[in-house]
């Protein structure tokens, strides 16, 4: 009866958390600079009685919400940074609320509210039962830059928790027993000497020819890489005018690989070939690594757990207005993406709004492309994450029809579906009555191998205060 009185504390308290999620939809920020919702999660969560630790890590927007004293310790991350330029009304019409402003076209509006509502829920039947244990929510900053955990983590602020528990709004219900690849975001800074491009170009060096030979040469490096490997790059500063010889320039990368070492080689090789330009031109050069995330590491026993209780609450439900904005929005999707999209869903490929729920293991651990630094928290300890359906199948995260969809019903009711997976699981983990907790600590201390995690951001570095100067698209 605990659970069935936790589920309906819950559906009777939709409403209220259906808000804050809307208004933080509603107030979009990016990353490192999300006060509205950072300061809007930690008052609901002060009022309802939790302990509130604030700037963590050096970041003002960042926090740990407290209930509890004994173990076990379990965590709940949220996030709730924007991204530029993907401003969207709700609509199936490109529609801006503010011309190249911020929007949540990756549901961390939703992502951050579901574990509030969770752990809300979680503390209200705590204290009915008196359970004993610990639940902390996390709010998180800065996931799009791959580095708001990773500076957490450095402070140790996630090192006592037991396991933790997460997800991330999709076009499917499914346990994410895949692994998202490990990331480091390096920019290199080339200085050369300015002169008269034409009058004396001879007593130049240009640091733009330094980036642009640095360029080739990681382009030639793309054939001795590791299958999976990506190299990404952005010139950041290209020099003032055609006419003048730069004497700065720069260049900012991502690399991206299977695990942490692979990164960590790839990191060391660019850097030679950067040196290696600075030959070339008699410039120099230095550097500076301004993320480093972890390949996330999916914990079976955890996955099972959130699976079982998605067996046992049953689907979601759409209205007729919601499934025709779905229609509406999907036509919107350029067909090859749609085909894409269609081809890779782990259900039917008709479902418009998939309310099945995945637990595909075939490829357990398979690497994927993208990165999260939620793959940190899962080097540290036991982590347990799912996906749930808050678009049509074929919208893409990262897009206006991403932010129009988690701002619809139809967002709302998949962030109010991942609330009762994680609640409900938390719930299981508290009691524990079947050992999951040790059976999951064991998978991880297997899957680990003995390797302890070490923050791949170096000491020195900072958290950005300008947002400005920082971001990149994930």
């Amino acid at each position: 009866m605990s659970k069935n009185t936790l589920l309906e504390w819950m559906n009777q308290n939709e409403e209220r958390f259906t808000e804050v999620a809307q208004k933080i939809w509603e107030n979009p920020q990016v990353g490192y600079e999300e006060t509205f919702a950072s300061q809007l999660q930690q008052k609901i969560l002060m009022e309802a009685g939790f302990t509130i630790k604030s700037n963590i890590g050096g970041i003002p927007t960042a926090f740990i919400a407290e209930y509890g004293t004994t173990k076990p310790i379990i965590g709940i991350l949220g996030e709730f940074d924007a991204l530029p330029g993907l401003s969207q009304q709700i609509s199936s019409v490109r529609n801006p609320v503010v011309q190249k402003g911020p929007g949540h076209g990756c549901g961390h509006n939703l992502l951050g509210t579901a574990g509030v509502e969770a752990v809300i829920a979680l503390k209200e039947q705590m204290e009915a039962e008196m359970l004993p244990g610990t639940i902390r929510y996390y709010g998180c900053p800065a996931e799009e830059l791959l580095s708001g955990k990773t500076f957490m983590a450095r402070v140790g602020v996630f090192n006592d928790l037991d396991c933790s528990l997460t997800w991330h709004p999709g076009t499917n219900n499914l346990a994410a027993n895949y692994s998202m690849q490990a990331l480091t975001a390096i920019e290199f800074f080339f200085s050369g000497r300015t002169s008269h491009a034409g009058a004396a170009p001879h007593l130049g060096r240009s640091a733009l020819d330094a980036v642009e030979l640095m360029n080739v040469g990681a382009n030639y490096l793309r054939e001795h890489v590791p299958d999976g490997s990506r190299i990404h790059y952005q010139i950041t500063n290209g020099g003032m005018a055609p006419n003048i010889v730069p004497e700065a320039a720069s260049v900012y990368y991502f690399l991206r690989g299977e695990n942490r070492d692979q990164v960590d080689e790839l990191t060391e090789r660019l850097i030679k070939i950067a040196q290696g330009a600075t030959l070339m031109t008699e410039t120099s050069v230095k550097w500076q690594i301004k993320s480093g995330c972890y390949d996330t590491l999916p914990n079976e026993t955890l996955n099972d757990l959130m699976h079982q209780q998605a067996e046992s609450i049953g689907q979601m439900t759409y209205t007729l207005e919601e499934e025709t904005f779905a229609i509406e929005l999907r036509q919107t999707v350029d067909p090859s993406v749609l085909a894409a999209a269609k081809q890779q869903a782990l259900g039917a490929d008709d479902k418009l709004l998939d309310p099945g729920f995945y637990n595909d293991k075939k490829n357990f651990g398979k690497t994927m492309g993208g990165s999260s630094d939620v793959g940190d928290v899962s080097w540290i300890t036991p982590l347990g994450q799912v996906m749930t359906t808050c678009a049509p199948l074929g919208v893409q995260l990262h897009t206006w029809q991403a932010t129009a969809s988690f701002g619809s019903s139809i967002g709302m009711k998949g962030m109010h579906y991942a609330a009762k997976l994680m609640a409900l699981s938390a719930y299981e983990l508290l009691i524990d009555k079947e050992g999951i907790l040790e059976k999951a600590k064991a998978e991880f201390t297997t899957n680990t191998k003995g390797e302890t995690y070490k923050p791949g951001i170096p000491a020195m570095v900072q958290p950005p205060v300008k947002q400005s100067e920082f971001f990149q698209y994930q």
